[in-house]
């Protein structure tokens, strides 16, 4: 149907890219969305204090802000921090051998990764919504199973896999869901800080060969039979949880 011009390969390996970069920030986003949760359940009013701060910050500034910082803001924090390190270690080891030449030892720049960047950065924007996700969905199983699980004897770690977790995913899917799905989309800004996933290769294409439509389209219908397949396991999941329940 449409004419990509000799870079449809390019395209489709630059999805397994979005793919990727979606997946993994995904298990980012779970893991910081769950401390997250349980930091504002918890009984510590430093914990509560610290997770109601994170989350209301990245849920307050856009994601392409937050990409944009905590990319190139991040990488110059880093090479400042590590300038000091360097001056110090340097100054320490010539003190006690002046005539070595430390520093040609030491790394002076430290280039992040925009693949690593992605990833971290979408899950921690992400786990703050994950975060008052998990908070909900927790509050929401009865208090007196696991109360009863305690009665039993049950250790805290089987109290939270046998009772807690299997209602709380029941709760969480519709929540959990969503936050896939945007979290999908929001890939998309990864090609803003030089990744080479589908969106920039897209770009490219459509620069190159003054064909926009044509390769932003084929983007478009990409991205929708991904969130389409995701919808489709979200409602399996959801049934699955549903008949356990009943």
């Amino acid at each position: 149907m449409f004419d990509l011009q000799g870079y449809g390969w390019a395209i489709l390996q630059g999805a397994g890219l979005t793919v990727e970069v979606a997946l993994l920030s995904l298990l980012v986003a779970m893991l910081l969305g769950m401390a997250g949760a349980m930091a504002k359940l918890s009984t510590s009013k430093a914990l509560r204090i610290s997770a109601t701060i994170y989350t209301t910050i990245i849920r307050g500034i856009p994601d392409l802000v937050l990409m944009m910082l905590i990319f190139f803001g991040g990488q110059i924090f880093l090479n400042n921090s590590l300038y000091q390190v360097n001056e110090w270690l340097n100054s320490a080891l010539t003190s006690l051998n002046p005539q070595h030449e430390w520093a040609a030892y030491l790394p002076d720049y430290i280039d992040v990764s925009p693949f690593i960047a992605g990833i971290l950065t979408i899950g921690f924007i992400f786990g703050a919504y994950m975060a008052e996700t998990f908070r909900g969905a927790i509050l929401a199983v009865d208090q007196g199973e696991l109360e009863a699980a305690k009665a039993y004897g049950m250790s805290p770690w089987l109290s939270f896999k046998r009772v807690l977790f299997p209602q709380m995913v029941r709760h969480a899917l519709p929540g959990f869901g969503n936050n896939w799905l945007v979290l999908l989309k929001t890939t998309a800004l990864v090609s803003i800080i030089g990744l080479e996933d589908m969106v920039r290769i897209g770009s490219l294409a459509a620069g190159s060969t003054k064909m926009p439509f044509t390769f932003y389209m084929a983007i478009s219908v990409l991205f929708l039979l991904f969130t389409s397949l995701s919808t489709s396991v979200l409602k399996m999941l959801e049934r699955r949880y549903a008949i356990q329940t009943r």
